[in-house]
């Protein structure tokens, strides 16, 4: 069964820092290229960052120097390290991978909330 459990979300001032991690299971991870999106109420989901299976990654301008994606293969886990956070990065974060052609069906996420 595929599962993505995204984990590490919560309060944090304004500056502070915070680490999302994602373990996954049911996924061939090792071959799998692993995204990080975030999404705010009524608005659509956006992508945030990415790491291909050779662990070359992407992050979008808004987060780029602040946040930072990682992979590990052997706990088949993804994560983001947030640093700098401001209140615009209040969002559900979510992980996903493609299999077979296709994002998989969307995990619970884990709220950030920043506060000034």
């Amino acid at each position: 069964q595929v599962q993505l459990a995204e984990s590490g979300g919560g309060f944090v001032q304004a500056g502070g820092s915070l680490r999302l991690s994602c373990a996954t299971s049911g996924v061939n991870f090792v071959f799998s290229d692993m995204y990080w999106y975030r999404q705010a109420p009524g608005r659509q989901r956006e992508l945030v960052a990415s790491i291909t299976s050779g662990g070359s990654t992407y992050h979008t301008d808004s987060v780029k120097v602040r946040f930072t994606i990682s992979r590990d293969n052997a706990k088949n886990t993804v994560y983001l390290q947030m640093n700098g956070l401001n209140l615009e990065d209040t969002d559900a974060y979510y992980c996903n991978t493609i299999q077979d052609g296709a994002l998989l069906d969307w995990g619970g996420g884990t709220q950030v909330a920043v506060f000034s």
